[in-house]
């Protein structure tokens, strides 16, 4: 999966979110749903921003990182959930399910963490396994569990 697809996921199990965009920790888009070329460049940013100007505005360093954040208008709610390497962004609509919007939110970034880690596994460890299990596969096929004779066999046997 990937960070598009971990979007369009998001988007499918989560009618309350309109748009989202999935942004790496400094802003730069990843993935965008919105259709307006830029719109998603420009939350992406604001997102950034807003969570560091919260963290900041929260002063004390000794406390843990902001992760999360949501912004409510009239119009509508901004939710902004980050972790080490990723922000991902959400609009929605009046009153939404806050905790639902978050857990779903947060499910994006698992997913998208998970898939990094299976893309960064080391190619030696894939060749390993495949050299592995072919060898398993090829040791199975030829053990039948019945003695086999060949022609040269069954000849030494009428000579004697």
């Amino acid at each position: 999966m990937d960070a598009a697809q971990a979007l369009a996921d998001l988007t499918e199990i989560s009618a309350q979110i309109e748009a989202a965009v999935l942004a790496e920790a400094d802003g730069s888009v990843v993935a965008s749903t919105f259709r307006q070329e830029g719109r998603g460049e420009e939350l992406a940013r604001a997102a950034v921003d807003l969570v560091a100007a919260a963290g900041e505005a929260r002063g004390n360093s000794e406390t843990p990182e902001l992760v999360q954040i949501q912004a409510a208008t009239p119009r509508g709610s901004l939710f902004v959930v980050r972790d080490g390497s990723h922000v991902v962004a959400a609009v929605t609509g009046t009153k939404p399910t806050v905790g639902l919007v978050f857990y779903d939110l947060k499910t994006c970034l698992r997913m998208l963490e998970r898939e990094e880690a299976k893309a960064e596994k080391p190619a030696k460890a894939e060749k390993s396994e495949k050299a592995t299990t072919a060898k398993s596969k090829v040791g199975k096929a030829s053990t039948s569990g019945k003695p086999t004779t060949t022609k040269k066999d069954e000849g030494g046997d009428e000579g004697s």
